[in-house]
């Protein structure tokens, strides 16, 4: 069986079964939380598989291949902010869902503050999310590019096509169930490579090489070094651990859980397995590098140990993971992206009163588009992890200030959550265009730009309070 042949099974099995689990989706509240019925188990394989994706299988190995271990940051700061949320934002959030009937992150902004929360940011996550499909999709068009010789724009096309079929069938209970599958797949292929790997002795000979100055390593100080990205190991916590704290893609599946110990139990079992998980695409870019120094595309590293460095037999294995990781999280921003332009623009703006069936309709429909929106994006952004750093860093500008501070601070007002967003991103931006990416004095821009929009928010909370002392003393 040829590598196309098992991407082609695979397919026809994720989209059968999506199609399967379909049936039991009787509505809306099926649909976007899953009836909150979600267990501890099934609720962290669906994070699990939604975060094990495009960024943390190609784009990583990528990273491995050109920073060495030190990469083990791009997917460790994710375990880092799913593990704050499994103890603290989760088990919060999914009580005030539960009790106000809330099934997106926008109908908590609109609840907790007003309608013009919930819309800025809207508008801004319509945007970053397109980003983070189409990283997903690239990092399948660049499997097919290795595997099948299929150009980038045919398997942007083809990789759209698989999630947003699959997606459209059964909502969130279908995709908690596809998942489990995609997780067996991913944890098995990933698995079996690297004890392939270890066994046939690639890691040691790397390790004895490197130090001897025998191979392509040897030109590269720090490259087996877990801090060896230096300032980039800190951009990566200061973008990803924020991002996995207050996602709306995340938290979404946080809302169907049955429970608050099942939200502790999924989402922190989910940050252990991602903490583990970080150092496998961290191995495998630097024994790519090892094998292949000459490599030009440094995310097609993946596809090519894939193909050059095991046998058929694991390597097909490898590829389901693979193409399972991007799939499941095209599938989970699809979800976002779709009940939120359904509730946030639909249901607010468009028809208030649409039945279960028309929204359902609405759903499905936002999902096609933004696939193809998605496939169109894939094949103009020249990377994975560009495409991914775009999202991560608009979601954490635009959401992470009015998430925490209308979670745990009760006088942040509308006004001070508006203006913290527009400190934050305008910041965040400004800085990242005028040092080309390096922050002010080496402090990432976003970290800039969410002190900025502290700083606005408590300004605004200030003068309300002024005001407020004003008005009292007027009316005695």
């Amino acid at each position: 069986m040829t590598y196309i042949a098992i991407l082609v099974l695979y397919a026809v099995v994720m989209i059968a079964y999506g199609a399967y689990a379909s049936r039991h989706v009787r509505g809306t509240g099926d649909f976007f939380v899953a009836g909150r019925s979600l267990t501890g188990g099934l609720l962290f394989a669906t994070l699990l598989a939604a975060n094990i994706g495009a960024g943390s299988t190609v784009g990583a190995t990528g990273l491995g291949f050109r920073d060495g271990l030190s990469a083990w940051w791009w997917v460790g700061s994710a375990g880092i902010g799913s593990m704050i949320l499994a103890f603290t934002v989760g088990p919060r959030i999914w009580v005030i869902a539960r009790d106000n009937n809330l099934l997106t992150v926008g109908d908590y902004l609109e609840f907790r503050y007003n309608r013009s929360v919930r819309t800025l940011v809207s508008l801004l996550l319509w945007v970053g999310s397109l980003s983070i499909l189409a990283g997903q999709i690239i990092a399948i068009a660049w499997i097919l590019n290795v595997t099948a010789g299929i150009s980038k724009p045919a398997g942007c096309a083809i990789g759209a096509a698989v999630a947003t079929i699959y997606f459209t069938a059964g909502g969130l209970m279908g995709t908690a169930k596809v998942n489990v599958i995609q997780l067996v797949v991913k944890l098995a292929g990933f698995g079996m490579a690297m004890s392939y790997l270890i066994y046939d002795g690639r890691f040691g000979r790397i390790h004895s090489d490197y130090f001897q100055g025998a191979n392509p390593l040897a030109d590269s100080p720090g490259f087996l070094s877990f801090w060896g990205a230096g300032g980039s190991s800190l951009k990566y916590l200061a973008i990803l651990v924020p991002s996995f704290i207050i996602s709306p893609g995340l938290l979404q599946k946080v809302f169907g859980a049955r429970d608050q110990r099942a939200v502790r139990f999924g989402v922190g079992l989910n940050a252990l397995c991602l903490l583990a998980f970080a150092f496998v695409p961290a191995l495998l870019g630097v024994l790519a590098h090892y094998q292949f120094p000459d490599l030009t595309n440094r995310e097609l590293a993946l596809p090519t140990i894939l193909m050059q460095s095991l046998p058929l037999w694991i390597g097909g294995l490898l590829l389901g993971a693979i193409f399972a990781a991007e799939v499941s999280t095209a599938d989970a921003v699809l979800f976002m992206l779709s009940t939120s332009l359904t509730r946030d623009l639909y249901l607010t703006f468009i028809n208030p009163a649409a039945d279960d069936r028309k929204i359902m309709k609405v759903v499905r429909i936002s999902a096609l588009a933004c696939g193809l929106s998605g496939a169109i994006l894939a094949s103009v952004l020249p990377t994975v992890i560009s495409a991914l750093t775009i999202f991560y860093t608009l979601l954490s500008a635009a959401l992470l200030l009015p998430m925490l501070a209308g979670l745990y601070l009760e006088r942040i007002s509308a006004r001070a959550a508006l203006t913290s967003i527009i400190f934050s991103v305008s910041t965040t931006f400004l800085l990242e265009k005028a040092t080309s990416g390096h922050g002010l004095l080496n402090i990432p821009s976003l970290l800039c730009g969410i002190i900025a929009g502290a700083a606005a928010m408590i300004a605004v909370s200030i003068v309300e309070r002024r005001e407020r002392r004003e008005i009292t003393k007027q009316t005695k």
